[in-house]
């Protein structure tokens, strides 16, 4: 499935009652990486060796994906439930915080982790997810951003998406990543089928969908945001086709401490497409951290 010999371990979990697969590379404090849709912890190939080298990084199958265990029924995708799973894999390992990153869906329970459980996260990293204040705002007064999530709406309906992504040896999963990324060779072949088989897997492609069929509607509800205390990084591929940039303006409104760096000529996609640059931003990041 990989380019290169695996550098890291394959485990499972049980937490919130149920079985989640992980990768894990390193010892030391924790660094937990959520991956979005429609990934698996495979997402996260070019940072686990990287941060492996002073962390122990743990790239979690979300519930639904992959090899983890994947609940069939709608209300197992409702924000709290997600958010007790994370809750789970950081004290079933034995720690008592983490440097907590997400991507996509990965980043949008990270930020709903990160206000619910804020003394378990030392430091969050969202990589082209904005605030869910700012989503939520996005969609209720930018058609353009309307525009951009059509496709979310469209995931609404019964069995039909399920039927497109199939067809055709699950061609749409291909082209999601192919047509959307600038720098097309940032997926090789053997990436796109580890992608496709993934979501092939008994049970997998609608548990993966329902989280658009029920944690949407939460992720945009019109809700109050505290000011987030928790030390924050936000990476942004600047050429994101379902997520306009302006989403992230005035994100500071929400977070006391917030940094954002935008990479320009990148996709949705960004820590697979421009891994070294994404690397580079979260270590400056940590490093900073930890000198103050």
């Amino acid at each position: 499935m990989t380019s290169a010999v695996e550098t890291w371990t394959h485990n499972t979990i049980a937490v919130n009652g149920i079985t989640l697969h992980y990768v894990t590379q390193g010892e030391g404090p924790l660094m937990l990486m959520l991956h979005g849709f429609p990934e698996f912890w495979y997402s996260w190939r070019h940072q686990i060796p990287e941060f492996a080298q002073d962390y122990k990084v743990v790239a979690v199958d979300m519930r639904g994906y992959n090899d983890s265990d994947k609940p069939q029924d709608l209300s197992a995708y409702q924000i709290q439930e997600l958010i007790q799973d994370i809750e789970g894999i950081i004290t079933g390992l034995g720690y008592e915080s983490c440097v907590l990153v997400g991507h996509d869906w990965g980043g949008a329970i990270a930020w709903y982790f990160a206000y619910s459980y804020p003394q378990l996260v030392q430091k969050l990293i969202v990589l082209n997810i904005p605030h869910p204040a700012k989503f939520g705002e996005g969609l209720r007064s930018n058609p353009q951003q309307v525009f951009k999530s059509s496709y979310a709406f469209f995931f609404q309906l019964p069995l039909v998406p399920e039927l497109l992504i199939q067809f055709n040896d699950y061609q749409a999963i291909e082209t999601a990543f192919q047509s959307m990324a600038v720098n097309k060779n940032a997926f090789s072949p053997a990436d796109i089928t580890a992608y496709k088989n993934a979501a092939a897997k008994p049970g997998a492609l609608t548990a993966m969908l329902n989280y658009y069929r029920k944690t949407l509607w939460e992720l945009v509800s019109d809700k109050e945001w505290n000011l987030l205390e928790v030390p924050t990084l936000m990476i942004w591929g600047e050429d994101d086709t379902a997520l306009g940039k302006e989403l992230t303006y005035g994100t500071e409104s929400y977070v006391r401490n917030l940094q954002i760096r935008y990479i320009p000529n990148c996709s949705h996609w960004v820590q697979q497409e421009q891994p070294e640059r994404v690397n580079q931003y979260m270590r400056a990041f940590l490093s900073e951290s930890l000198e103050k």
